[in-house]
């Protein structure tokens, strides 16, 4: 029995516990041979010591046994994870219990910093010993040991003051956990599942706690964030197949230069260049409604306080009272005031808006343009904590016929008005209730919003366009948005720049004429999904291959890999990824075993560097000789991939594929409309450098095409998948795109 226990637990528990009973017995007995000599100082860094010692084996005991207990409730709970009601019922002890370890957790890191104070101090005073060991105060102490001619003594000494900074030391690295999580759960998904829910749901209340939002952590019931919490431990689902975290950012490692990959856009047709100057001209408005510091924050990376300051017009108090009041806006209404100096246009033209924060509520502002004939709805991407958990409310929920009102009762082609009419449809949860709330917000249930008011027949903008614009989060919203809206107002066009996928297909085929999608290069958001996630998963963690005794070496490099820009990478650039086609099982895993291992690393590196991955030469036969396992490598999306009782192949099993859907997979998503893909072409360097190398050298030509929805399903891991995402990168493309082609 003891033996089980012992092998269930970390080893660095078991170090550590060795250390500080090491400490504390050693600690006892020079505090008992210098309790009448040293000074108080000193004679309480000894006391504490040892106490600091016995109190963190308390503590792991204490940590260890609540481990345990939580563990056990999760058991308990998991197989009724499909069960609502006994979900419920069950989940407040899980909480309790969960909390009762995460609180011992979080004392044991107290005794670490505590423990590491002490070990400061003691070793402090024995490098001043030595310093002053010719003072005769000083040497009128325990630590005289080390002058006498017992070497035991001295040598006793040394070893306490080195394992007392040891100790001290590894505790700052190793973390409190006693047992191995794994020991517990072993490969049952539903309890991983379980315990990464409480793992995110505690983590996301206390963040949100920590910027202001109190409320959050004093919520029992089960709420927007819980419904966050759940999806991502339904994301880490992989720990049951016996993954860790780290072999997992290894695999993606093997997928990062995916997106260097040359791909041919010879079949596509380019876009219409009416449509990139109208979505150009819009997006400053897109831009714009991020009135926050994150507007500031990456176009001056230094001075971005001053600059948002003065953005917020609170350098300018007298100009208060002439900007209009929006609801949730600072005191000195510097939202307002930040969005009309981005546009460069006078306070009457913002006719309405908000910026308050709350959940599934965007921001967004009403303006009037009446030397274009149009008002702009422009939307607020992602910038506040509530924005976040709008994002990650990605679950799918049916659109009902009002959400699709717009689209219902407008003039379509008989097959694609039959498929709209076909329900159930479905779209991104927390986008749709964001879409419904703005819905009322502007226009209301009866007609009778700002929106009427202004378009109506006789009114001051009648026979006006309107343009609803958005980025990212905001661009999803906005289309939602324009959904409903387009029956009542035909001369109405959505833009969304780097929007979400948040329709199915369908819904996206019907409104492709007022709805334009822009995704720029690589950015993430365009390709984030469910689907996506668990896809880009199976490919990482089959890039990693199955478990083995070389596989620790693998990891070591490609996370060194994936922290590191390789010196080869404009060479890879010429090389098209595996990883790509692995996603959609395009190419057979003989031949991606192959392909995966060549480029990858120094081709020059030694042998001894690469002996984990020899066995590529034989990758035509089928096989890859990752150690003594001599496992096979397989294609996660292969019917033929499931072994016997093999959890690594049972979770392969359960990744949804993106070229087939089964009843049980979520539903995908797309983007909605028109897609439109800006791509960085490669910097031409045949032109002589005295031909415009001033200029040539400094920009990088772009081209746009309407691209197929169906192309943005899976995610592709590259060094610029977040900077793509910059609004501004995506505005600097249309306008070098606009003036190579005037």
């Amino acid at each position: 029995m003891w033996v089980s226990k012992l092998k269930n637990m970390r080893w660095s528990a078991m170090v550590l516990g060795t250390a500080n009973s090491l400490v504390l017995i050693v600690g006892i007995y020079f505090l008992v041979l210098a309790f009448p000599s040293c000074d108080r100082g000193l004679l309480v860094m000894l006391v504490a010591v040892p106490f600091l010692a016995a109190l963190r084996i308390a503590t792991m005991v204490k940590t260890g046994l609540a481990q345990q207990a939580t563990a056990k409730t999760v058991l308990e709970e998991s197989p009724a994870d499909t069960l609502d009601v006994l979900e419920d019922a069950s989940r407040p002890e899980t909480r309790v219990r969960y909390k009762n370890w995460l609180w011992w957790t979080r004392f044991a890191t107290v005794i670490t910093v505590l423990q590491f104070v002490g070990a400061s101090y003691l070793l402090f005073s024995m490098v001043n010993y030595m310093i002053h060991s010719q003072n005769k105060a000083l040497s009128y102490c325990v630590l005289v040991a080390t002058s006498s001619n017992i070497l035991w003594k001295q040598q006793l000494l040394i070893l306490f003051v080195i394992t007392v900074c040891l100790a001290a030391l590894l505790q700052c690295f190793t973390g409190s956990n006693v047992s191995k999580w794994r020991s517990f759960y072993a490969t049952q998904d539903d309890a991983w599942k379980a315990h990464y829910r409480e793992v995110f749901d505690h983590g996301i209340r206390e963040a949100l706690c920590c910027m202001g939002r109190v409320k959050y952590l004093s919520v029992l019931e089960e709420d927007e964030v819980f419904s966050v919490a759940r999806l991502l431990g339904d994301l880490v689902a992989y720990r049951a197949a016996g993954t860790g975290h780290l072999k997992l950012m290894a695999g993606l490692a093997l997928l990062r230069n995916q997106s260097q990959s040359p791909k041919s856009f010879d079949e596509c047709m380019e876009t219409p260049e009416e449509k990139i100057r109208e979505a150009a001209d819009l997006h400053k408005f897109a831009e714009a409604a991020y009135t926050g510091p994150l507007l500031d924050f990456g176009r001056h990376p230094f001075l971005f306080p001053c600059a948002w300051l003065y953005r917020q017009g609170i350098l300018t108090p007298w100009t208060r009272n002439r900007l209009p009041k929006l609801d949730g806006d600072n005191w000195w209404r510097g939202h307002a005031a930040a969005f009309l100096k981005y546009v460069k246009l006078s306070p009457e033209v913002l006719r309405q808006g908000r910026v308050n924060q709350a959940k599934c509520r965007a921001a967004y502002f009403v303006i009037v343009l009446h030397h274009l004939r149009s008002v702009v709805i422009a939307v607020r991407g992602t910038e506040t904590p509530e924005d976040l958990i709008t994002d990650s409310l990605c679950r799918e929920c049916r659109l009902s016929a009002e959400d699709l009102d717009g689209l219902i009762n407008c003039l379509l082609q008989r097959d694609v008005k039959e498929s709209l009419m076909s329900f159930p449809h479905h779209a991104h949860s927390g986008i749709v209730e964001a879409a419904r709330d703005l819905f009322m917000q502007i226009e209301g249930s009866d007609s009778t919003g700002l929106l009427s008011s202004l378009l109506g027949a006789g009114c001051e903008c009648g026979g006006y366009s309107i343009r609803i614009v958005g980025h990212s989060l905001g661009g999803a919203i906005g289309a939602l948005l324009g959904l409903r809206l387009y029956h009542r107002y035909p001369n109405l066009h959505v833009y969304t720049y780097g929007p979400l996928p948040c329709v199915d297909s369908v819904v996206a085929n019907a409104c492709s004429e007022f709805i334009t999608s822009i995704v720029y290069n690589n950015e993430f958001s365009a390709r984030l999904s469910v689907g996506s996630l668990l896809r880009l998963q199976g490919a990482a963690i089959t890039a990693m291959s199955k478990d083995s005794e070389a596989n620790s070496a693998m990891i070591l490099r490609l996370a060194r890999h994936f922290l590191n820009v390789s010196k080869h990478q404009k060479d890879r650039t010429q090389v098209k990824d595996p990883a790509s086609d692995a996603i959609s099982g395009a190419i057979s895993a003989e031949k991606l075993s192959h392909q995966i291992c060549r480029p990858q690393f120094d081709i020059k590196a030694s042998e001894e560097q690469d002996e984990g991955f020899l066995a590529c030469k034989d990758a035509r036969t089928g096989e890859t000789d990752f150690g003594a396992d001599n496992d096979q490598f397989t294609n996660p999306f292969a019917s033929d991939a499931i072994a016997n009782h093999d959890p690594v192949s049972e979770f392969m099993e359960s990744v949804p594929r993106s070229d087939s859907v089964s009843p049980t997979d979520p539903p995908e998503m797309y983007l909605p409309g028109l897609v439109i893909h800006i791509v960085a072409q490669p910097r031409n360097f045949d032109m002589p450098i005295w031909k415009g190398w001033g200029v040539h050298e400094k920009t990088q030509s772009h081209k746009a095409y309407i691209a197929d929805r169906e192309s943005f399903k899976d995610m592709i891991v590259s060094p610029s998948m977040f900077l793509d995402h910059l609004p501004w990168r995506c505005h600097d493309a249309m306008l070098k795109l606009l003036q190579a082609r005037s």
